[in-house]
Order: C-alpha cells, then sequence, then structure tokens
C-alpha cells in the first residue's frame, strides 16, 4: 500500500505494480494521461476526493478543502495589491473607504470557508449556489457583510462586473467542474480584478484557468489576474499534514488491518473512494469525463490463499498509549505511528527545532 498526498507523477508511473493499492488524492477527471497509466499499471487506487460518507459529504476532502477556502482569500487579499499587478484595494477597507467586493461561486466547504474569511477582513462578500436549501443554511450562519445569491448565468454575470476579487469553489465530487466564467466573460470585469479557481485541480471551473505552481502562481488574460496553484495546501505543510493525516488515518488503518477487498466491502465509505480496480474503471465520474467504460468493483476474494479471516484483537487502544494486543495489531499500530510521523516530517522542512517539535508530538 501506498499512502501519499498528491497523485503519481509521470516519473512514478513505472514504479508503481501490479495490484498495489494507492491511497491518495487522485483528481483523474482532470488527467486522461494518468487515468489511462493507472489502468495500464493495473493499480488499485482509492482517491481521498470520493471516499463519501451516508450524508454526501466528503470526509477526506474537507481538510484540504478548508485549508484552501481559507487560502484563497489570504492569496486573493495580497494579489489585489498594485505590485502584483491587482487593482491595489484593501480587502477590508478602512473608515470611509469601502471595502473589497468578493464573489464566490458555490457554498460548500470551499466556499464557506472562504466567505467567512473574507467576511472576517471586512469585505463585502456574495456567495452563491444552486441548491436553495443550502442558501438558506448560509445565510442562517454567515455574518451581516455576507449575501447569499441564486447561481445562474445571469446572476453570475451580474456579480462579477462589480466584483474585486472571484473566488472558484464549484465540485462535483470525481467528475470535471463546470465552466462557470467562461473566456468573453472576462470582458465584464475591470482590469486588476484578482481571480482564485480553487476547483482547478478538478478541471477548473474558470475557462481561462490552467494549473500553476507556487513558484509561479499567477499569470493574466484580458487584464484579468489569475491564480491557479492547484495544490494550495501545499504553501502551508504544518497544518496541512496534520489535518489530513487527522482524517486519513482511520481509512488507513483499515486498509492495513483487512485489505482493500474487505475494507471496502464492510465501509461503503472507502467503497465510494475506489476510482481504478483490476485495470478498470470503477467510478463513473471518472468514466464519463474521458468517455471511457466503467464496470462496478468486484469485491469478491477469489485468492484461497488468503480466504480465511486473521482474527484481530478489536479493542483498539489510542495511538501513542499501546495496551497489551495481539501481534498483528501491535504492528499495526507501529506503521500507523510511522505513518503519522513520515507524513508529518516534510512540514518541518529542514527546520531543526521544528523537527524536535514534531518528534515530540509522535
Amino acid at each position: 500500500m501506498i499512502i501519499k498526498v498528491k497523485e503519481p507523477i509521470a516519473s512514478e508511473y513505472p514504479l508503481i505494480k501490479k495490484d498495489q493499492l494507492v491511497f491518495t488524492y487522485f483528481h483523474f477527471a482532470s488527467s486522461e494521461p494518468l487515468t489511462k497509466a493507472m489502468i495500464e499499471r493495473d493499480a488499485i487506487c482509492l482517491a481521498y476526493e470520493t471516499v463519501e460518507k451516508t450524508d454526501r459529504s466528503l470526509p477526506l476532502l474537507v481538510p484540504m478543502s478548508e485549508v484552501a477556502g481559507r487560502m484563497s482569500i489570504q492569496e486573493g487579499a495580497k494579489y489585489l495589491e498594485k505590485p502584483m499587478q491587482g487593482k491595489g484595494i484593501l480587502l477590508g477597507g478602512v473608515p470611509g473607504v469601502n471595502p473589497a467586493k468578493v464573489v464566490v461561486l458555490g457554498g460548500g466547504i470551499v466556499g464557506t470557508q472562504a466567505a467567512k474569511m473574507a467576511a472576517g477582513f471586512g469585505a463585502n462578500v456574495t456567495i452563491m449556489d444552486v441548491s436553495l436549501a443550502r442558501l438558506r443554511y448560509l445565510s442562517d450562519i454567515m455574518p451581516p457583510n455576507v449575501t447569499t445569491l441564486m447561481s445562474n448565468h445571469y446572476n453570475i454575470c451580474d456579480a462579477i462586473a462589480n466584483a474585486d476579487l472571484v473566488i472558484g469553489a464549484v465540485l462535483i465530487p470525481g467528475a470535471k467542474a463546470p465552466h462557470l466564467i467562461t473566456k468573453d466573460m472576462l470582458k465584464l470585469m475591470s482590469p486588476g480584478t484578482v481571480v482564485v479557481d480553487v476547483a482547478v485541480d478538478q478541471g477548473g471551473c474558470i475557462e481561462t484557468c490552467t494549473p500553476t505552481t507556487h513558484e509561479n502562481p499567477t499569470f493574466i488574460i484580458d487584464g484579468i489576474v489569475h491564480y491557479c496553484v492547484a495544490n494550495m495546501p501545499g504553501a502551508v505543510p504544518y497544518t496541512s499534514t496534520l489535518a489530513l493525516t487527522n482524517a486519513t488515518l482511520p481509512y488507513a488503518i483499515q486498509l492495513a488491518n483487512k485489505g482493500w477487498k474487505k475494507a471496502c466491502s464492510e465501509n461503503e465509505e472507502l467503497k465510494k473512494g475506489l476510482n481504478i480496480a483490476n485495470g478498470k474503471i470503477v467510478y463513473q465520474g471518472v468514466a464519463e469525463a474521458w468517455g471511457l467504460p466503467h464496470e462496478e468493483a468486484s469485491l469478491e476474494n477469489k485468492d484461497p490463499t488468503i480466504a480465511a479471516e486473521i482474527p484481530v484483537n478489536k479493542a483498539v487502544p489510542p495511538i501513542g498509549n499501546h495496551e497489551p494486543v495481539s501481534e498483528l495489531n501491535e504492528r499495526v499500530f507501529q506503521a500507523s505511528d510511522q505513518f503519522a510521523f513520515q507524513t508529518s516530517a516534510f512540514a518541518a522542512n529542514n527546520n531543526p527545532k521544528l523537527s524536535n517539535q514534531i518528534k515530540t508530538e509522535f
């Protein structure tokens, strides 16, 4: 089993073996080469972003969505500054001067966090969504400087024409994001307006957005500053690592204890995370994105050598405070401790003081 944060890159494709479980963010709907490579490698691809609870929430997408949503306002405010080729507007304004106008497309986790952050800065915020029920909920929880608006073409055009900062926060789990802002619609916005497309890792909800990096995060089209970093949480690795590990570790332990077939057959949340298995696409949204065939995942164990269950102690002690358990479970707890430490260690970034802090925590 390989546990990562981002999808495998091209140089890693040949290293992935047949029937190897890869548990990470894949975002297959935004990369046909990645999709075909994983099919050819015959890997078992379980995607963080499509693990789904019965209430339709996405528990492994939430931590990074929270980080990205908050960062979108932080970065957007920076690129509104004149040296960054923005309008030179302070997000929250000052007494006697109007604050910036922020438009958030999408009222999910990213959009909600972005709206909260922008409102906290003192900006005038409009958040848009296609769900009236969601808009009612947002109206109840948001401060007075946040307005909710039904998302449709007319309202989007009207809102972005007056916006200083636009946040793209649209998600269709496992599928490409729809283009809510086309290239022609950029003409409605005034020069120096900043757009931050958080959905860029799923194809983007702004037509002119293409993935950028932290080293070169922005580009300008028709006078509009585009910020399209595909891995925004990577800029704050300490926070992101701990937030993600808190969410993924319980699922990783299930997969390690039971194997992917048994874990997915017993846990519907994990089953929905399966995107590719046995050389076939088993997630409909990915298949539709590239016009490829889709099949249901086969979770039957046909190998008689591993058909028998290994008895394990069901009493799970807290990690880091181990009680006497079976030898198998002890190995799992040791592995989970090592996983938690290793996935957090890169946050230290060669900082000895931070390294010592992480070693103490784990």
